[in-house]
């Protein structure tokens, strides 16, 4: 299982008029985690985008439990529970300064040729990188 945590504070522009976050904004949130979860094993989007790999959502489910306000530093924590094959499931909590879940959910990305569109495995130097992660596990 490989974990990441990124905390962000609220901006003013991200809630609605009763003063909470916007649900819309949740999927904005959920990329932030995954994008700084691959950050974290030193790549990024652009970079796996400039070898002609692309990563379209296919799925997101979204489950809300508690309302986020202007100005709360949340903790967006991203976990993969299993490797990638051509699917990546990134899992997804958002948790208030008091670590109460607020929200959960789950977002279904497919590896594609950035040409073709189709399917392909992931990169090879991801799963090198997401490997010692899994050691020990069934889904190594």
């Amino acid at each position: 299982m490989y974990l990441c945590d990124f905390q962000q504070r609220i901006r003013y522009g991200e809630t609605d008029q009763m003063g909470y976050v916007y649900y819309g904004r949740y999927a904005e949130f959920y990329e932030i985690g995954r994008t700084e979860m691959i950050r974290k094993v030193g790549m990024t989007y652009r970079d796996l985008e400039s070898r002609g790999i692309m990563m379209p959502v296919v799925k997101m489910v979204c489950n809300y439990f508690r309302p986020i306000a202007y100005d709360e530093l949340i903790t967006i924590r991203t976990v993969l529970r299993k490797l990638p094959t051509a699917r990546i499931t990134f899992h997804h909590e958002i948790l208030n300064e008091a670590g109460e879940l607020i929200n959960e959910g789950e977002v279904h990305l497919v590896f594609t040729d950035a040409t073709t569109r189709k399917p392909i495995r992931p990169p090879k130097d991801l799963m090198e990188a997401l490997a010692p992660f899994f050691s020990g596990t069934e889904e190594n």
